[in-house]
C-alpha cells in the first residue's frame, strides 16, 4: 500500500492538493514514488521536504523550522544516523536562533535534579550514567547533544514520565496515579490520560500486530504509552511557558511524533497557537536506490531517510532468552 488511509488534518491545502494528486496517479499506474540519492554508509541521511517531495540540505531544513515554537526530531533509537541528524540540526538552529532549549525523551522527570548537577559541572559523566541512569546507547547516541548544550549553557529538560510509574500504570491502570505520594505524582503530567483518538487506533494496530493481549492489558497498555507522551507533552509546555523566546528542540522515537499524532497532537492540544514542526525518520529498503512513497510524506514536514537497524536477533530461541529476562526485571520491580 503506497498512501495511509487517511492524510493527516494537519497538512494545508496545497500539501493535501498534492499528496491527492499522487494518489490518483497511484490509483491509475500503480505507487509512485521519488529515488533519493544513495545512502553509502550507515551514517548517511538524506533530507526530503514533505511538501514538494524535494530535497532539502541542511540549511534548507533549518530555514524552513527556524520560525518554529517546537522542533520534534522523531528518531529510531540507536540509529545513528538519527542521532547524527539530531546533532547538526540543534547545532545548525543554534547559530541562527541562540536562545534554545533541548528537551530529551531519554531522561525521565525524576532525573532532572542529577541532570541539572552534571549541566552545572558538579558531577562528571560516569555519576550521570550510572546514578540517573542514562539510557545504554548514551555515549554514542546522545552524549554529543548534552555537551553541547552544556558547554552553550542550553537548558536540558528531562521530559518523560518516570519509568516505574509508567510500568505500574501498564499493569494496573488508571487507578495508578491516585496511589502515588505528591512529590512522585509530579513525576507524570497532570493530566496523563489527555486522549487523541486517532493515536489510539494507531497504536493499537501496533499492538494488534506486535503482541497478543487482552483488551484489558491492551488498554493498560495504551494508558502507559498515554502517561509518556502526556508526561512529554507537559513538560515542553512548561519549558516554552517559562522561556517563551526559546525554541524547543524535542528528540524522541519516531512513534511519539509521525504523523503530528502522540506528544506532537497532545502538545497542540495544550496550546493550538503553538509553531510546531515535526521532522521524522523513514528506513528505507535499498540504500543503494533509497525510495520515497507518498505515505512518507504524512509523517512530517520533512523526513529524512536513513538504513535500516542489523536485525537484533536471527536466533528466536536467543531471542525469547533475552525477552524473558528483561520482563522478569520489570516484574520483580513492585507498585503501591
Amino acid at each position: 500500500m503506497c498512501l495511509k488511509k487517511y492524510l493527516n488534518p494537519r497538512f494545508n491545502s496545497q500539501s493535501f492538493l498534492y499528496l491527492s494528486s499522487l494518489l490518483l496517479i497511484s490509483l491509475t499506474s500503480g505507487c509512485t514514488h521519488m529515488t533519493a540519492q544513495p545512502l553509502t554508509t550507515l551514517y548517511d541521511y538524506q533530507i526530503i521536504d514533505s511538501d514538494g517531495a524535494q530535497p532539502l540540505s541542511l540549511q534548507q531544513l533549518t530555514d524552513k523550522v527556524r520560525d518554529s515554537d517546537v522542533v520534534f526530531v522523531g528518531e529510531f533509537h540507536g540509529n545513528h544516523a538519527s542521532h547524527l541528524l539530531q546533532m547538526h540540526l540543534m547545532a545548525q538552529l543554534h547559530a541562527q536562533r541562540p536562545q534554545q532549549t533541548l528537551s530529551m525523551e531519554m531522561f525521565n522527570r525524576d532525573q532532572q535534579p542529577i541532570l541539572n548537577r552534571y549541566l552545572d559541572g558538579e558531577i562528571g559523566e560516569t555519576y550521570l550514567i550510572k546514578e540517573a541512569p542514562a539510557w545504554q546507547n548514551y555515549t554514542g547516541s546522545y552524549r554529543p547533544l548534552v555537551e553541547y548544550a552544556k558547554s552553550h549553557f542550553i537548558p536540558v529538560i528531562a521530559a518523560n514520565a518516570s519509568a516505574d510509574i509508567v510500568r505500574c500504570i501498564g499493569r494496573e491502570g488508571a487507578a495508578y496515579p491516585d496511589k502515588l505520594p505528591s512529590h512522585e505524582r509530579a513525576y507524570i503530567a497532570k493530566e496523563p490520560f489527555k486522549d487523541n483518538s486517532a493515536y489510539r487506533e494507531k497504536y493499537m494496530e501496533f499492538l494488534d500486530g506486535a503482541r497478543h493481549l487482552s483488551p484489558e492489558k491492551a488498554q493498560n497498555n495504551y494508558l502507559a504509552q498515554l502517561a509518556r507522551d502526556n508526561t512529554m507533552a507537559e513538560s515542553i509546555y512548561q519549558a516554552w511557558l517559562k522561556h517563551p523566546k526559546h525554541q524547543i528542540v524535542h528528540l524522541n522515537g519516531a512513534f511519539h511524533s509521525d504523523e503530528f499524532l502522540g506528544t506532537v497532537a497532545l502538545l497542540k492540544a495544550r496550546n493550538p497557537a503553538l509553531k510546531i514542526s515535526v521532522i521524522s525518520p523513514i528506513e528505507v529498503d535499498n540504500p543503494a536506490q533509497p525510495e520515497v512513497y507518498p505515505d512518507d510524506l504524512t509523517k512530517g514536514d520533512a523526513v529524512y531517510l536513513v538504513h535500516r537497524q542489523p536485525p537484533a536477533f536471527t536466533d528466536v530461541a536467543y531471542q525469547q532468552k533475552v525477552q524473558q529476562a528483561m520482563f522478569k526485571q520489570a516484574q520483580d520491580k513492585m507498585c503501591y
